[in-house]
């Protein structure tokens, strides 16, 4: 995972209870989008919180994940699922709807699942079904 201090910032404000919390949340997010890393995307992905208290501010980092090439975004979506899952279901599930709703997404998704072994992809299917009910 990144060594980045600005998604240490991003994860200790991640709760977003507070103005002050928005702002440094929203200020590293911002600084982060002027030089995006793709390494980054794992620790971003785990960044999401369902206990979020602004989930319209949570969302500005997921339209910042979704700026990034496409195959890079899935593949470290599918790389955390597992972490991700005990966190953040309810962000999971949105951002698999939000794959599954974007063609090249999808395809990048389904392409990169079929490249997994079979013990991954069962693991997979079980996450997506967790988050989906």
């Amino acid at each position: 995972m990144s060594q980045n201090p600005l998604i240490e910032v991003l994860e200790a404000n991640r709760l977003l209870r507070s103005p002050d919390e928005v702002t440094r949340f929203e200020q590293a997010l911002e600084q982060l989008a002027k030089k995006p890393d793709p390494a980054d995307l794992p620790s971003l992905h785990l960044v999401l919180d369902d206990d979020c208290q602004q989930s319209e501010v949570m969302f500005s980092l997921v339209h910042f994940l979704e700026s990034f090439d496409v195959r890079a975004q899935v593949e470290a979506f599918i790389q955390v699922m597992p972490d991700l899952v005990k966190r953040a279901a309810e962000w999971t599930a949105i951002l698999h709807s939000r794959i599954m709703n974007d063609a090249i997404a999808r395809s990048a998704f389904e392409e990169r699942v079929r490249s997994i072994d079979a013990q991954e992809q069962s693991e997979i299917q079980q996450f997506i079904l967790l988050v989906s009910t």
